[in-house]
């Protein structure tokens, strides 16, 4: 998982999007890089750390140019700690400049790394920023054109992805065609901005244009765009999650704000009869659910949870130790709010449970007389292989539990889950075009060993 953002304007594209990256923090906090070009040179800075630690006004000024791609990366278990996985990669060859930035998860990376090795490419990462790059640069040195470049290299990925690139002085952005991951562009006063979320055109100034569409490249200059439908897929798998837990709640994602898909489900959660003093968010995440759900059962919304601003979203945090260690750190409980009180505490989701039991274990420390747990999303039984980095199905708390068990094992006096119905109509989109593969354990493309309910995606010219 990661935040992406590509740009294309007239000058100092580093400034925007520095901002672009503030905006998508919470998507990665292992590390930032931004990668610039002039029109004769590229210019590259990418480090370990938060986007503050990485980069200063200082560090800005030494990355001019008129375009440009950047991202936040949080890696995958495989790659974490290799730094030289840290995006955008660069490459110069025949003439050619070319910066890429991916948030990809490709099932067939193995198949794809072997191949172009046999064809004489060097890797010196293990990432698919890599992969992508080098089918790119050998259908360029094979006389393709640039689009024809780009179009070839993506029929060639399985999996889920979005992407931007530099080539030359354009920009190119584009989504896998089952639109798992989330892509959006719009129109700054000089030019295009591409972004994972619809935030970071926000504080930008930028004017959202769209989604990009599954199976979309989109082609930049200055002055216009053009679109090229590589792909059409039977229907979509938007992921369920973004709207859940990984999005922030005041981006747009194919036509639904987040915050709105979150207050309806809180609503949904609200119908339930609970006897309680209050309802409070687990922050942040929470928030919105809990509001839905304060509105609809009519106890009051107040929060028995205050969150510390600085510290990083645990969930994302590389490691169990250092999740369950950031708990207290992250989270106070609010002595007055909840001492004897019967409290409704709403969260997005329970994972592995040891942060869910921080959290009820801390709320009773402070005087709670009961913790109704509500979860706004369904029981997670099986992992994520499009990025979202869900642990194996011995570490998710709800395989082969049930939720009673659950409940017992994160010491709520109650425990209720959204149903997977409930869900998908708080979203407002089709189930046929959602992956809910964590909450049902069949996936949208072939993956060696487990069920799938593969969807048809038709290559196109």
């Amino acid at each position: 998982m990661s935040g992406i953002a590509g740009i294309i304007e007239t000058q100092d594209v580093s400034y925007p999007l520095y901002y672009a990256l503030h905006a998508l923090q919470h998507r990665g906090q292992e590390a930032a890089g931004i990668s610039t070009f002039d029109g004769e040179k590229a210019y590259l800075y990418k480090a370990p750390g938060q986007l503050s630690e990485v980069f200063s006004e200082d560090r800005l000024r030494t990355l001019p140019g008129f375009c440009g791609v950047a991202q936040v990366l949080y890696t995958e278990k495989a790659s974490r700690g290799k730094n030289e996985n840290i995006q955008p990669l660069n490459f110069s060859f025949q003439g050619h400049h070319l910066s890429v930035s991916v948030s990809a998860s490709l099932i067939n990376s193995e198949s794809l790394r072997s191949e172009y090795e046999g064809k004489g490419h060097i890797f010196s990462t293990t990432s698919n920023a890599e992969i992508i790059a080098a089918i790119i640069a050998h259908e360029l040195i094979g006389g393709a054109s640039p689009r024809d470049a780009f179009v070839r290299t993506l029929h060639r990925l399985e999996g889920a992805y979005t992407g931007v690139a530099t080539l030359d002085g354009i920009l190119y952005a584009f989504r896998d065609p089952l639109g798992i991951k989330p892509l959006c562009f719009g129109k700054t006063e000089r030019g295009y901005l591409v972004v994972s979320e619809s935030v970071a055109l926000d504080i930008t100034g930028a004017e959202l244009i769209r989604d990009v569409e599954a199976g979309e490249l989109l082609i930049f200059t200055k002055e216009a765009f053009e679109s090229v439908q590589f792909a059409k897929a039977e229907h979509k798998a938007h992921c369920i999650f973004e709207y859940v837990y990984t999005a922030r709640p005041d981006s747009v994602i194919d036509g639904v704000l987040v915050y709105d898909a979150r207050r309806r489900i809180g609503a949904r959660l609200g119908k339930i009869p609970t006897e309680a003093d209050l309802v409070s968010p687990v922050p942040d995440s929470g928030t919105a659910f809990a509001t839905g759900y304060s509105a609809e059962s009519g106890i009051p919304y107040i929060e028995g949870l205050l969150k510390n601003r600085y510290v990083g979203r645990t969930f994302i945090m590389p490691g169990q130790s250092k999740r369950e260690n950031a708990v207290r750190m992250k989270l106070n409980p609010v002595r007055s709010h909840i001492k004897d009180k019967s409290v409704v505490l709403v969260d997005d989701s329970i994972v592995r449970g040891t942060t869910s039991l921080h959290i009820v274990d801390m709320v009773k420390e402070f005087g709670a007389k009961e913790i109704h747990m509500r979860i706004g999303s369904t029981p997670i039984i099986a992992p994520c292989y499009f990025g979202v980095d869900l642990p194996t199905r011995e570490e998710l708390i709800a395989t082969n539990r049930s939720v009673e068990e659950i409940r017992e094992t994160i010491h709520a006096t109650t425990l209720e889950y959204i149903s997977a119905e409930e869900l998908v109509e708080s979203v407002g989109i089709p189930a046929e075009d959602l992956c809910i593969a964590c909450s049902c354990g069949e996936y949208p493309v072939d993956i060696p060993c487990e069920k799938c309910m593969k969807k048809k995606i038709t290559l196109l010219d």
